[in-house]
């Protein structure tokens, strides 16, 4: 599998997504059972959510450290090409690989029979939010008002711009949306193709701090503790999960023990995961990795611990906007069983 063209901004809040459609499909085929090698190896394929990135960061510590190795585990990493990491883990492609709670609430609301399921919240908090040039002056979302915003045109997006402009006092029906494609969200503002841009401060935001480039940010959950879901997760095929649950435990302890390196040793992580995909910046990647070695675990009890109500509540907003397509269980499509205690 090759890299995925489309990214997060194009696919999130499509409604029914094209990941569960495909999965509507092609649940039939069952989850794919691992290989066990003549050594009792058993072997394992995750799908990454797109190209690699600094929050998949464990995971290729834990397979450059021989974490996996450790517990018995042969890891293949792969990207997805025309499918979705949904549609791949769903399907039974891949056993496990990388979501999002909102990708997650598309294929749940969809397809609810759809095997899919959140094992562990690689960051604990989303580090989402809105980047503008700084001469514009938009320090908050009324700020945003009589002012471009880059969007994705999906009804998730626009439901949160509305509602973080409406928290802060501002009117929505003043803001102009302009739609955007793929491009570098910083080439794009320095284009002057819009005023302000959705981004993840992990990556986008440390990009435009490298650059020079002047800013204003704020973040999503600084407004509206609502948009603090997780972003991203693990998730696994459930099917497989039930009949391996020795394997998916075994997994996540290697899991842990890779984020937990990204947690002590940044740096030291960084440099295992430009050598591991030596197509990455890494002055950018080492920048990353440090603003995200205090996001994996941040206040949470240890590393992919996911909380109910937080996670409910986000369920119960996007119910509440009729951004689904049927309402969802706000309790579903997560456990904490498969980490260690």
């Amino acid at each position: 599998m090759t890299s995925r063209a489309m990214s997060r901004r194009t696919f999130v809040g499509a409604g029914i997504s094209a990941a569960a459609a495909a999965l509507a499909g092609c649940a039939a085929q069952g989850p794919a059972q691992p290989a066990t090698s003549p050594g009792g190896t058993t072997k394992l394929t995750f799908c990454l959510d797109w190209t690699p990135n600094t929050n998949h960061t464990g995971i290729y510590v834990a397979q450059h450290e021989g974490y996996y190795a450790s517990e018995g585990i042969e890891l293949e990493i792969v990207q997805p090409s025309e499918d979705t990491a949904e549609t791949v883990v769903g399907s039974g492609q891949a056993q496990l690989g990388v979501s999002f709670q909102d990708y997650i609430a598309n294929v749940l609301s969809s397809s609810p029979d759809t095997p899919l399921l959140a094992v562990a919240a690689i960051l604990q908090h989303d580090t989402a939010g809105i980047m503008s040039p700084k001469e514009l002056g938009i320090t908050s979302p009324k700020g945003m008002e009589h002012h471009s915003f880059g969007t994705s045109q999906m009804p998730v997006e626009q439901a949160t711009i509305r509602t973080l402009v409406e928290d802060d006092g501002g009117d929505y029906s003043l803001v102009q949306m302009v739609p955007v494609s793929d491009e570098d969200p910083t080439s794009a503002l320095k284009a002057g193709m819009y005023d302000s841009v959705s981004v993840y401060e992990g990556w986008e935001l440390q990009q435009a701090q490298m650059q020079g480039y002047d800013v204003n940010y704020f973040s999503y959950i600084s407004v509206d503790d609502i948009f603090d879901f997780y972003t991203p997760v693990i998730v696994v095929n459930p099917d497989f999960a039930r009949g391996n649950a020795d394997v998916v435990r075994a997994f996540m302890r290697a899991t842990t023990r890779g984020y937990q390196m990204a947690v002590d040793d940044p740096s030291g992580a960084a440099d295992i995961l430009c050598a591991e995909v030596p197509e990455l910046d890494s002055d950018l990647t080492h920048a990353s990795a440090t603003y995200l070695a205090g996001r994996y675990v941040d206040d949470a009890p240890s590393w992919g611990v996911f909380d109910r109500d937080r996670w409910a509540r986000y369920f119960q907003w996007l119910n509440d906007n009729d951004l689904v397509e049927n309402q969802l269980d706000v309790n579903a499509g997560w456990t904490n069983d498969y980490l260690d205690d």
